[in-house]
């Protein structure tokens, strides 16, 4: 079993690490805001007080923040992972970040001795819990191949993808097929809802053909019960469709259905839905059909 330091215990960070201890692994979690280890205690882990004591005797660091810039915030630093880290320490990050950051961080991190891995995550909160999430990996293929029997609790598809980068290249893809899925799933709602049709029924069938995805299939009942407690929060995947509109710019890739998308996302924060679940791309499809909902 390995020692592992957890940081960052959110929604989808508190299930994955309180699962990394349940299997077995030496656990100790750290959160910028204190209160959240409760999960993680009750499986038997750890809660520490600082980035340095979480880190200090780890064989893998585990990261899981929002965005870049908290990845960056708890990296570097004299009370930041790569300065309190041991040399030979695996750091796995499963933030959504951007890949020149991905890169950036391996490059930082040689200097100390530690390796790293960009490794984000798909399926969200409840992928999270039950340990079925897909996982990207960008990095050394030794370095992938040591962190397989930790992946290999939080994850079911483990995929190593390519050098630094090429996993945070691979979830920016995920993002915008999951934001163009949601927002094509809330338009078939309404059309159904204003055709009179019984949408569950509908919705099932749907889900048993070729329009079934696993997008569908979680947030089926989102779309039924208007139920957008957070999975998966629509700030977050607008910070993602920031990074993929940026990274198809800078490799010359149009994305005219991606960039619509994006900018519903968008406009959904721009209201206020900035901290529904994702799947209340359907309040702003509501709106435009003249019933939009509290």
């Amino acid at each position: 079993m390995t020692t592992i330091a957890f940081i960052g215990l959110g929604i989808m960070g508190s299930p994955m690490a309180a699962n990394l201890a349940n299997a077995g692994h030496t656990v100790r979690g750290w959160n910028r805001s204190p209160g959240r280890a409760d999960a993680l205690v009750a499986a038997g882990g750890t809660e520490a007080g600082s980035i340095a004591e979480a880190v200090r005797d780890a064989e893998v660091v585990i990261t899981m923040v929002p965005a870049s810039p908290q990845v960056e915030a708890v990296a570097y630093g004299p009370d930041g992972i790569l300065e309190n880290a041991r040399p030979g320490t695996l750091l796995i990050d499963h933030s959504s970040i951007t890949p020149q950051t991905s890169v950036d961080l391996a490059e930082a991190a040689a200097g100390k001795g530690i390796r790293v891995l960009d490794a984000p995550v798909s399926g969200g909160e409840a992928g999270a819990v039950e340990g079925v999430l897909s996982i990207m990996v960008g990095g050394d293929r030794a370095d992938f191949e040591a962190a397989r029997p930790v992946l290999d609790v939080v994850g079911t598809t483990v995929v190593h993808c390519g050098p630094h980068g090429a996993g945070q290249t691979v979830k920016a893809a995920n993002q915008l097929i999951v934001a163009v899925n949601i927002q094509a799933c809330a338009e078939a709602v309404v059309f159904l809802e204003k055709s009179g049709v019984d949408l569950t029924a509908a919705l099932d069938v749907l889900g048993g053909g070729l329009a079934g995805s696993t997008v569908l299939a979680r947030k089926k009942g989102n779309f039924l019960h208007r139920d957008y407690r957070p999975g998966f929060k629509l700030e977050l995947h607008h910070k993602d469709m920031g990074i993929v509109t940026d990274a198809a710019r800078t490799v010359g890739a149009p994305l005219p259905v991606g960039a619509t998308a994006a900018q519903l996302i968008a406009s959904a924060v721009a209201r206020g839905d900035g901290a529904l679940d994702h799947s209340a791309l359907l309040r702003g499809v509501e709106l435009l059909s003249g019933y939009g909902r509290e």
